[in-house]
């Protein structure tokens, strides 16, 4: 199996069965190799029907002479004869076979092809057999780039194999290849000045390594091709960019010699032509990390946890159906589902954040809410549909953590998946605002197949997976990826690019992953260990997103996407919201998909009723309405309100109600349970002394210095006051907790407590 490049180059071949190194046919034999075989073994080849009576008749005649047999007489055609026969005993039956069977192949084969049978299969010493094979093991280089000495080695060395060992006397093939450039020179196929040189150049020592620049890739078309029967070919030529690939692999070993010294051993790295959905550069594992680290395995095609790889795509899906858009605020607190507790990383919470920067920040409490209104069903079915294949089992199977990380996936899948997002882009400007029916379609990796852009009678006006607003609000949002910084603070993650990216990390710190994009490439990186085991720097906006960054700085500068207009709509929205705007909003406008105007109207803005001093609400029942103040206000939940507050102090909470007009409105309870929410099950262990671990119980109330009073099964325990927060050991089972404000608010809530 032999893989070239793009351009022709080899990238790499993989040893036949047999142990041989034997290329599969030229397509043509270099015209100095002809010249310097035709002239050593059969001057008339190209005068006879494959039996030369004069070569013939002179080798029976010194065999006679010397006793022995010194010439066999052969033609490059019956040569080719007994090649093809595998070189049986020589006697005069086969001899003559040989001959009846050479006159019939030329009959019926050009001289050209019967050239090129010989030097794909000629005998080159050792376990090399051909000319291609024999010409990168001993110089390194295409056959098509030899010098005369170089061609006349390779026409004399099937004549005596063996000689072409260092220390086996290859002073006689130095002399059988000087005769034959003197014969050439004689012959007039060269000057004297080339003889001369010719005649100095020392012969090849010992065998060098064949090119191996996509080692993975060649293992992984030799499964495909050979050991699941799609194909026969032995010769590939593929979409691979060796300038991209070497460069590449370089930066990826870089990186490896800092990761090793922390245990992270395997690195995996994917590059792919946008518009031709073409892989120009496979590295499916770094090299010396050593076979105890799995440097065999082909990292690029494993399947390992996703991480946060496919936030963008609900994004974008979400976005797409108006569910909401980029400044949609989306509930960041402490969430609970049937036991299910998503955390945010450093496990810290906003309130409320918007859609976009919740996909910067990566944050996985809005994601498994916004998971929630779209629909699992539904979002599980759409990633099948974009060609993530690994997806095999139900919706049910994954759960909400299918957002998360909960499902695997591989680079190359994912990284296509990203680049599909931007084709899809790009194609909508450039076909008058239609769709390319094919834009998520799979990688390829054969040269010969090349893309063909569909006839303009296939483009659709309706697009077959995402739409081109959801895919460039995705990208536009993805400029911007932020990082967390050891004291839990987010840090702008600065690039030298424009570039639309994602970074991931599996549960357990066992993947780390960078997928980026731009109008003309995708790259996508994985980091970690073959084996799964974790570390715990292991993160990838820290170990894989640099890789990918590298890898971009040394590809070609691309522009930036167009604005696909014609799919936008501005839609008046609410400044501090981001959804539709009401009557008590303050408005903005934005670019949104256009089906935004399916999106809910602004839930946060409620116009209350204030005194006359704007210090209290109050109502009809105990204020003249002539003298009311009716303000717009942003109004968050409780508990929203207090982990809210403490990232934005300039919010202001809604004023509390007079205290002659409390009993006559029916206001929402000011106070919330944080933990534990309604019916969860706290697993506690026990401590040293066998007793159980505390656990701690937190609430928020939206007066400041409000008084709480805790009740645990009737039982009162404490108070608190501004800060709500009270340990309890409560025994295993069932129990119940009462909170009661001074005001008489009540919260109840059932819990259980199991042991580990």
């Amino acid at each position: 199996m032999v893989l070239e490049d793009n351009q022709g180059k080899l990238l790499g071949a993989r040893i036949a069965s047999d142990g041989q190194w034997r290329f599969p046919k030229m397509d043509e034999v270099p015209e100095k190799y002809a010249t310097c075989l035709i002239a050593f073994e059969d001057q008339r080849f190209y005068y006879h029907l494959g039996i030369d009576p004069i070569s013939f008749g002179r080798a029976i005649f010194q065999n006679i002479k010397n006793q022995r047999i010194t010439s066999g007489g052969s033609t490059i055609t019956m040569q080719v004869i007994r090649m093809a026969r595998k070189n049986p005993p020589r006697t005069v039956f086969e001899k003559i076979s040989e001959m009846i069977k050479a006159f019939r192949l030329e009959l019926t084969h050009h001289k050209k092809t019967i050239l090129n049978y010989y030097a794909s299969n000629a005998p080159m010493g050792g376990n090399v057999v051909g000319l291609e094979s024999a010409c990168w093991r001993y110089f390194g280089k295409n056959p098509a780039l030899l010098s005369w000495a170089e061609a006349a080695t390779m026409a004399v060395l099937p004549n005596s194999p063996a000689l072409i060992h260092p220390g086996r006397n290859q002073q006689k093939l130095f002399d059988k290849r000087n005769r034959l450039l003197y014969r050439l020179l004689e012959d007039k196929k060269i000057d004297q000045s080339t003889y001369e040189l010719s005649i100095e150049e020392p012969l090849p020592q010992e065998p060098q390594p064949l090119p191996s620049l996509a080692p993975h890739l060649l293992e992984r078309i030799y499964e495909e091709q050979f050991k699941n029967k799609k194909g026969s070919a032995t010769r590939l030529r593929t979409t691979i960019d060796a300038t991209i690939q070497q460069r590449a692999e370089s930066i990826l070993q870089n990186h490896h010699n800092l990761l090793k010294t922390n245990d992270i051993n395997n690195i995996s790295a994917v590059v792919i032509d946008v518009e031709t959905n073409a892989i120009v550069a496979y590295l499916g594992n770094v090299r010396g990390t050593g076979e105890a680290n799995h440097e065999q395995v082909d990292c690029a095609k494993a399947l390992r946890s996703s991480g946060s790889l496919f936030k963008p795509i609900l994004f974008a899906l979400a976005n797409q159906e108006g569910i909401v858009s980029p400044n949609s605020l989306i509930s960041d607190i402490p969430l609970s589902i049937g036991g299910y507790k998503p955390q945010n990383y450093y496990e810290t919470y906003d309130g409320v954040i918007p859609a976009k920067r919740a996909l910067v920040r990566s944050l996985n409490v809005p994601y498994i809410r916004i998971l929630q209104d779209y629909g699992l069903e539904k979002f599980h079915f759409n990633l099948k549909k974009l060609g993530l294949n690994s997806i095999t089992k139900s919706a049910t199977h994954y759960g909400l953590p299918l957002v998360l990380g909960g499902a695997e996936t591989t680079l190359c899948d994912i990284t296509n998946l990203y680049a599909g997002f931007a084709r899809t882009v790009n194609h909508f400007q450039e076909s008058d605002s239609r769709y390319f029916p094919n834009d998520f379609r799979p990688l390829n990796y054969d040269f010969d197949k090349k893309y063909e852009r569909p006839n303009k009678i296939r483009w659709s006006n309706q697009a077959p997976m995402i739409d081109a607003s959801a895919c460039w609000l995705a990208l536009d949002a993805m400029q911007n990826v932020e990082r967390p910084t050891s004291s839990g603070s987010w840090e702008q993650f600065q690039s030298g690019k424009r570039i639309a990216w994602k970074t991931g990390t599996s549960f357990g710190f066992r993947d780390a992953w960078a997928v980026g994009v731009n109008p003309k490439y995708a790259v996508g990186v994985w980091v970690g260990n073959a084996d799964g085991e974790g570390r715990p720097d292991l993160i990838g906006v820290q170990v894989a997103a640099p890789i990918m960054l590298d890898i971009f700085n040394s590809l070609p500068s691309n522009d930036w996407f167009s604005t696909p207009y014609d799919n936008l709509m501005q839609l008046p929205i609410c400044r501090q919201s981001g959804f539709r705007a009401t009557e008590y909003c303050e408005t903005d406008t934005i670019w949104v998909s256009k089906n935004a105007t399916k999106m809910k109207a602004c839930p946060f803005h409620q116009l209350l009723h204030l005194d006359a001093q704007g210090q209290f609400q109050v109502s009809d029942e105990c204020e003249n309405p002539s003298v009311m103040q009716h303000r717009p206000w942003f109004v968050l939940s409780p508990v929203e309100e207090f982990y809210y507050k403490s990232k934005n102090p300039n919010y202001l909470a809604p004023p509390p109600y007079r205290s002659d007009c409390q009993g006559n409105v029916n206001e929402k309870n000011p106070m919330q349970l944080i933990y534990p929410r309604a019916n969860t099950q706290i697993f506690v262990p026990k401590d040293l002394n066998g007793q159980l671990s505390k656990t701690v119980f937190q609430a928020a109330h939206r007066e400041s210095e409000a008084t709480i009073f805790w009740h645990l099964d009737n039982q009162y325990l404490t108070s608190t006051k501004t800060f709500h927060n009270v340990e309890l050991a409560p025994t295993a089972g069932l129990h119940s907790i009462v909170l009661v404000d001074e005001k008489g608010n009540r919260v109840e809530q059932k819990f259980e407590i199991k042991v580990r």
